[in-house]
Formats: structure tokens, sequence, C-alpha cells
């Protein structure tokens, strides 16, 4: 008999919270025999924010994102906006920002209160219109009592986009352009939650920015080579992937970055790093120096882009690593095994 006592990791909540542990989970089980990309399908192997297929002359992006924020409603917005805009602006992130349709599956725990499914709903629709994009089918299961928190819902999307973006392509001397103040949703849906009495006013920053990213795409004049959305993990998390992807080093200049002046005081008091927060309605760019002013010009003359800035560079200098420079000196910025703020996307 053997006396070994094997051990056995167990799920816990950082394996869905978008830090390093999430990405070990995936790279370990979920890429396990998943075929490897080719120069017609961008597929799991990236771990980008979507997939993409070359169809004739153009690409097919798809992706796919399941949300279990508690509690559904919060200061700006709702689970069923998050479901629409968090789909709208993955398939964004890849350069699709005219969506084509959007699948919505929704799993409601028995005793769940109809009018507030009816609310649900309606911003999902409000949402989609906001983001002229269209849910033309999908599925409805319920589950027992205690089987569920409340209510689950995945949206699946689909776009069509001539060219690909990647979050693997920055080179030095890029530019890193952040289009808004960031953790506003995290903090929002955690003051929420534990019923904090904050000072200021927290306010999730959750919406579609398909025509925002439009707008940069088209000012950028193919100068905009990478992008990826802050959510879960926040900023940090972000920059950490497109580094280590990228096979660069960012250097983040942390008194450029924008934040509220809630947002500063709630992380201030919280001890939360706002760098680590999720945020919904923003996106991280990468940027030709050559085409910074047009696309900075372009975010801020939106109404989602008024903060828009650019934060740091790409440099030769330690690849996939995110250097923090405070003013004061700089350090490494670390990147947490998981969000801080878990159940907020």
């Amino acid at each position: 008999m053997n006396d070994r006592v094997r051990h056995v990791e167990k799920i816990t909540l950082k394996h869905g919270a978008g830090g390093r542990a999430m990405r070990t989970l995936i790279e370990e089980i979920f890429l396990n025999g998943v075929p490897t990309d080719d120069h017609d399908c961008i597929g799991l192997q990236a771990m980008d924010d979507g997939a993409a297929i070359r169809v004739g002359d153009r690409w097919l992006v798809l992706t796919t994102d399941s949300h279990v924020v508690q509690p559904p409603f919060f200061p700006g917005g709702d689970i069923g906006r998050l479901a629409v805009a968090g789909t709208v602006n993955d398939l964004a992130m890849m350069g699709a920002t005219e969506v084509l349709a959007l699948a919505c599956g929704v799993i409601l725990e028995e005793g769940f209160n109809r009018d507030d499914l009816v609310r649900v709903q309606k911003s999902m629709a409000e949402t989609s219109r906001e983001a002229g994009a269209r849910i033309v089918t999908g599925d409805t299961k319920v589950m027992g009592r205690g089987e569920l928190d409340g209510i689950v819902i995945n949206t699946t999307g689909v776009a069509f986009t001539d060219s690909v973006v990647r979050d693997c392509s920055l080179r030095p001397g890029d530019v890193i352009v952040i289009t808004g103040t960031i953790g506003d949703h995290g903090l929002a849906v955690m003051a929420e939650r534990h019923g904090l009495q904050l000072a200021g006013e927290l306010c999730s920053d959750v919406a579609p920015i398909n025509a925002l990213v439009r707008a940069a795409l088209v000012a950028g004049a193919g100068g905009v080579v990478a992008m990826k959305d802050p959510t879960r993990g926040g900023l940090a998390s972000a920059l950490h992937e497109m580094a280590a992807k990228s096979g660069v080093g960012v250097v983040l200049e942390e008194l450029k970055v924008p934040l509220t002046a809630a947002v500063r005081a709630a992380a201030e008091l919280l001890g939360i790093d706002p760098l680590q927060v999720a945020n919904e309605g923003k996106a991280v760019l990468g940027v030709r120096a050559e085409a910074v002013e047009a696309v900075l010009a372009a975010l801020r003359s939106h109404p989602l882009g008024r903060a828009a800035a650019a934060v740091g560079v790409a440099v030769d200098e330690r690849p996939g690593s995110v250097i923090l420079d405070t003013g004061f000196g700089k350090r490494l910025l670390s990147e947490v095994e998981g969000e801080p703020l878990p159940r907020i996307c």
C-alpha cells in the first residue's frame, strides 16, 4: 500500500480571476490537446480576447464570456449591461468593431425575482442598441434553489474585420494608451456588495466601447498595433500579458494613469491597488509613436474617451515585465495571482 499522500489541487476563486493562476489553469488543462494555431486561424492557443478564422479575404472573429457578478445590480450598471458590453468589447479588442450578432444563455436559480429578470432583459436590449449589436438566439435554464447564486449569463459574439489586432504585437518604442480612468468598475461593485459608505461617487464604467475603438483604429491608420481590455486583474494584468506575449518590457508612468477622485480615495482607504482592479469600459492600446497624437485626439473627442492618456512605453529591457515609474523611482509592478475583488464580472 502506498502511504504517500497525493495532493490534489482544488479550484478556488483565484482560478477565475484573470491573474497568473487563471492563465496557468488554462495552459495546464484547457490547452491540452488543442490544435496549434495556423495562418488561417487564431485560436485558443493565442489566449487573446477572442478567436479569428479567415473567411475569404476577411476574418470572422468569435468570442464568448460568462458573467457571474455579485450583486447583479450596481451603480452604473447591472449583469445584463455587463454581459453585452463585455462581449462587444472583446470583439473590439481583436479589431472587430461592427458586431454581426450576439447569442445569449441565461441560467437562473429557482426563486429569482421575475421583476429583476425583466430589468436585466431591458438593460441587455438597451446596451445592444447602444453597441449596434443584435441578440439573435439564446437559451434559458433554471436550477434548483441553492444550486446557483441567482443568475449567470453567457454571451457569445461574432463579427467580421479586414485586419485582426493582436495583443502580442508590441515592439520597443510603442506607446501605451489607456482610453480612460481605471478601477471604477471593480471598486463600485465591491462597495455595493459590502454596503460600504465611501466618500465620493463610485460608479462602474461598464459600457460597449466598439465605436470608441473604431475611432482610434481609423485615426491611427494602422498605428494601433495591440489591444486588450483591462478587465479581471486590471491594467497590471493586461500589461503583463501584452509584454510577455510581445517579448518586450513595459514602463508604466504611475502619475499619468487617470483615476477619479472617488477611486483614488477608496483605493487608499481600503489598501487596494487600482492598477489591479477590473474595468469594463476601457481599453489598453499599443500605438506606434507616430500615430499617438492622432489616436489620442480621436479618443478624447468621444464621450467615453475624454480622459484618454498615454501612460507608458514598450522597451527592450526586462521582457515580460512591467516597470512602474512612480515619479520618485522605479520598481517592478507585480501581477496578482487573482483579482483581489472576485465575482465582479
